[in-house]
């Protein structure tokens, strides 16, 4: 049996907070973005989250857990069809949620939820440790590179060197047999 969560429900009985989240699950989904209080923003996230993971996977038992929650069927084809594929790349986060201000008349905290639609930066993903470790090979491939051309350009100006002094010890024996 499911644990209920403790303190105060969103609408009273779990059951009527299930329901009431299912139903912001459902127009989130349908409408792309929702503006409630920030306390149902919060709670629907997690939902929202599990169910496009679940839409993610796209077979048929995910598809029948998905529809135990959303119980429009075109909102859920509309969920495997068009908004799973859109984070097919993104390891989670496909929700945001933006402070908006007090509600008038109640002064209740308001949020907009809305489905992330830019893609995924390619700087973040699941590798981020291994980003520097690769930048550290790549540093040390480079000093390697340049001690071994340093170490060329030492021995072909040592060669130079020995045919320069070389060339001058010829000249010089030159020198001294034409001036016998």
């Amino acid at each position: 049996m499911p644990k209920p969560t403790k303190g105060a429900r969103l609408g009273g009985s779990p059951a009527h907070q299930r329901l009431l989240l299912a139903n912001l699950a459902t127009q989130l989904f349908e409408h792309g973005r929702i503006t409630t209080t920030e306390a149902k923003a919060r709670r629907v996230r997690p939902l929202a989250e599990k169910l496009i993971t679940k839409a993610k996977r796209g077979d048929l038992h995910n598809r029948r857990q998905v529809l135990r929650v959303i119980r429009d069927k075109s909102v859920v084809h509309e969920l495997f069809t068009e908004i799973a594929p859109r984070y097919e790349n993104r390891p989670g986060g496909y929700t945001r949620i933006t402070k908006i201000g007090p509600r008038r008349g109640d002064n209740a905290p308001m949020a907009v939820i809305e489905l992330v639609r830019e893609p995924l930066a390619a700087s973040t993903g699941t590798a981020p440790a291994a980003a520097p470790a690769e930048k550290a090979e790549e540093k040390t491939e480079e000093k390697a590179d340049l001690a071994k051309s340093e170490e060329t350009e030492a021995a072909e100006s040592a060669d130079e060197a020995k045919a320069e002094a070389k060339d001058a010890a010829d000249e010089a024996e030159n020198a001294e047999g034409d001036a016998k």
